[in-house]
């Protein structure tokens, strides 16, 4: 049915049919419409803007869906309209009829489309029992509109009736309106309705958990407040239970008599201040780490020398100097009955045991162990605590270890003290000074604290890798013992009797099930692992039994023999040659002996002659160390070589090449210095440079052979690449003890002060004639001319 009415527009509001609704008016339009619909027929269309900040709506700024409504009654006040409207239909503007005073539009009434099926009665129950859920859960209705959601309504009206209470966008309301199919319209009201309830829950559960907190904590304050009057009405303690539990503390604690005063001075200041004072918390925690300190508690040495050594042999293989150290250490504190904590350092490549040997030390001591990592420290107060008067304020980590440990006497390391950094908040090392010195530690002092602390008897044990990057004041403080890394025996004997018993046991495995033949042991040290520690060499055991655990989770029960010859079906292709000497004596080439992080190793150092004028060209990735080694050698052959037989002037005509093999490995050092000397001797004089001998040490422009380092793992090395002759400086004879026995008996040493010494015994024959060298220059020469230079 198509009819002619006033439209007045709203800006987010929707009226729905059946459903009463008050609005206030201000615009002029809107007044003049409503001024005139209710002297009239009191009927008028309400249509929803689509945009709510327009002031003066273009009939193109509104919905084409509206809501036919009656005006039940007016009041004007000031300049505004109040109005209770009943809506009555949906109606679609089917055109504008006139835009002034006000919108008159030709509209057509819109019909429900509804169907009485089971399924309709379904959801009508439905959506009356989740209004009631959402009545429950605290949404706030009006009373009027509730009693009628209650009453008998029919489908379309129970639906616009819920529909005006639920908490919608104006578009979500629109798009209700213009649903005229009652089974959608239900359909879409009950999932709006289901989501209103979720929001409606979550808030009624973060409601009641802050109620419940709430309560608590006023009851726990109730409750104290009644204890404290039952105590003073009994007259049972006139101080309160907890000054008297800090008070029983401090007497156990057996402090020093000046940090006792100040301890019990600041438990008076916590019994007269208010418990809601902040300051009070911060006082609190003062006292619990100043009375949880052990100030009297100490570990009993009481392990014996005999079994020291023993439990030390049980934990590790080899590191014969270390233990010697602790045992000294034991034999003097056991006779004199005290001594100030000595300050070892372990200074080595990692995994050589640096770490583990100090929770052995502390097992052998029969004291408690406590480690700190100083990798990546920048912060002072990481070693001497924060100020009290910053919040969240802690002691030091230093502090920290010795109350965790218990003890005043515990082992405590202080790993990785080489990578300790500096920055704007302090130098962390420098805070380590007075800790680590024994001649002032009894006197330590964290500023969280603010009173003494004695650390001598505290045995410290620091580690790193490298001495180099540690402050001399701080590297003067220590005592320094070396890893040298293992021997191939070693890390064989330590995986046999400690890795492979460990890995089993973390991979539920025994001797039943799987079995490493010492052969497959050697082959997997040798040539899967190339490492100063054994870390390396542990993972290629667990890959192994990682792959046995599997096959035996899958059923399979025959024991696995694990050999030579099939580690490659369980580790691949192996990583590393066997580096071994040449097979001839060779001219222009000499064997060096090198130290690296994952050991020992031979170098072979190759000198080529080319016609040219005087260059020297260096290749192999030589670092800047070693290429002036190979310049301090071109220099003394050319000082010498008259006592060579070269001619003085040979270099004229001649550029020298030298390289070193592996150009992808970085090289560099001084101790290739008598090596390299002797392989442009070689080359230059035409005779072979024996391929048993190795070398190492370095090299003045005078021929002097000055001592060099790494000697244990360069001996190894040309050991294990079948080396006979060792040339080492006179120097380094001492630095032989530590290389191990099976080792020396094997090889020859020969110690030179001298180059001289060096190429008689290096070089297979005496130096020739200057006449037969000359004649090899002059052949080098014609065999290879120069080009002609104008």
């Amino acid at each position: 049915m198509e009819k002619i009415v006033p439209i007045i527009p709203i800006r987010d509001g929707i009226i729905f049919p059946n459903t009463d609704s008050v609005l206030t008016f201000g615009r002029p339009k809107s007044l003049a419409a409503l001024e005139s619909s209710f002297s009239q027929e009191r009927i008028v269309g309400f249509v929803l803007q689509k945009n709510a900040k327009l002031n003066d709506p273009a009939p193109s700024d509104l919905y084409n869906v509206g809501t036919l409504s009656h005006i039940e009654r007016m009041i004007k006040s000031d300049g505004e309209i109040n109005a209770q409207i009943k809506g009555l239909s949906r109606i679609k503007i089917l055109e504008f009829m006139d835009d002034s005073p006000y919108l008159m539009a030709k509209v057509e009434e819109l019909e429900d489309e509804i169907s009485d099926t089971p399924e309709i009665k379904a959801l009508t129950n439905h959506l009356v029992s989740e209004f009631k859920r959402a009545i429950n859960l605290g949404k706030f209705v009006d009373f009027l509109v509730f009693m009628n959601v209650m009453s008998e309504n029919t489908p379309s009206q129970l639906a616009d009736l819920v529909a005006s209470v639920l908490d919608l966008k104006p578009s979500e309301r629109q798009a209700l309106l213009e649903e005229v199919a009652v089974k959608k319209r239900l359909e879409k009201i009950v999932e709006l309705l289901s989501r209103e309830i979720k929001i409606l829950e979550l808030e009624k559960k973060i409601a009641s958990k802050t109620q419940e907190r709430f309560e608590k904590g006023a009851r726990e304050v109730m409750l104290r407040e009644r204890l404290k009057t039952i105590e003073k009405e009994l007259g049972e303690n006139d101080e309160d239970s907890e000054t008297k539990e800090l008070m029983d503390k401090l007497k156990k604690a057996k402090m020093p008599e000046d940090i006792e005063e100040k301890a019990r001075k600041e438990i008076t200041k916590l019994s007269q201040m208010n418990q809601f004072n902040p300051e009070a918390g911060y006082i609190r925690n003062y006292l619990d780490w100043l009375l949880d300190l052990p100030w009297s508690i100490f570990s009993k040495n009481t392990v014996g020398i005999k079994q020291a050594e023993k439990i030390l042999d049980e934990d590790h293989y080899g590191l014969e100097k270390i233990k010697e150290r602790i045992v000294e250490y034991l034999a003097v504190h056991k006779l004199s009955g005290k001594m100030k904590g000595p300050i070892l350092c372990f200074v080595g490549p990692p995994g050589v045991g640096k770490t583990s040997i100090g929770k052995s030390i502390a097992r052998a001591l029969s004291r408690k162990f406590v480690k700190v990592s100083l990798g990546g420290i920048r912060d002072e107060a990481e070693i001497r605590g924060h100020r009290r008067t910053y919040v969240g304020a802690l002691p030091g980590r230093i502090i920290q270890g010795i109350k965790d440990a218990g003890t005043k006497n515990p082992v405590f390391m202080l790993d990785e003290i080489d990578k300790v950094g500096t920055d704007f908040r302090g130098d962390p090392s420098s805070a380590l000074l007075e800790a680590l010195d024994p001649e002032q530690n009894n006197q330590f002092s964290d500023h969280y604290l603010e009173v003494r602390f004695d650390l001598s008897d505290v045995m410290f044990v620091t580690t790193a890798n490298v001495l180099d990057t540690i402050p001399p004041a701080l590297r003067d403080r220590l005592e320094v013992i070396h890893f040298a890394g293992y021997t191939q025996e070693e890390k064989f004997r330590i995986a046999k009797d400690f890795l492979m018993k460990k890995q089993m046991e973390a991979h539920g495995l025994s001797i039943a099930r799987v079995v490493f033949s010492d052969d497959a042991i050697r082959f997997i040290t040798d040539r899967y692992t190339r490492e100063a520690g054994v870390r390396a060499l542990e993972r290629q055991i667990a890959s192994i039994l990682r792959k046995v655990a599997k096959r035996v989770a899958e059923g399979k029960r025959e024991k696995v023999v694990v050999t030579k010859k099939n580690v490659t079906k369980f580790l691949g292709p192996v990583k590393f040659s066997s580096t071994s000497v040449e097979k001839n004596d060779e001219v222009g080439m000499s064997t060096g002996l090198a130290w690296t992080e994952a050991g020992g190793d031979i170098l072979f150092i190759e000198v080529a002659l080319m016609p040219g004028k005087g260059n020297l060209l260096l290749t192999g990735q030589l670092g800047d160390v070693m290429k002036e080694s190979c310049q301090a050698a071109m220099s003394y052959i050319r000082a010498r070589a008259k006592a060579l037989n070269l001619n003085e002037k040979f270099y004229q005509k001649l550029d020298v090449h030298v390289h070193v093999p592996e150009g992808a490995v970085p090289k560099d050092g001084p101790s290739a210095g008598i090596a390299i000397t002797t392989a442009i001797a070689s080359a230059l004089t035409r005779i072979a440079v024996n391929r048993k001998v190795g070398m190492t040490g370095e090299i003045t422009l005078r021929g002097r052979v000055l001592e060099i380092g790494g000697v244990k793992e360069k001996i190894i090395a040309a050991h294990r690449a079948g080396l006979k002759i060792i040339v080492l400086p006179k120097d380094n004879k001492k630095d032989l003890e530590d290389v191990p026995k099976e080792v020396l008996k094997d090889l020859k040493f020969i110690f030179v002060e001298h180059m001289d010494e060096v190429l008689d015994v290096a070089l297979t024959k005496t130096l020739p004639a200057r006449s037969e060298i000359q004649m090899h220059t002059h052949q080098v020469l014609h065999a290879n001319p120069p080009e002609p230079v104008d």
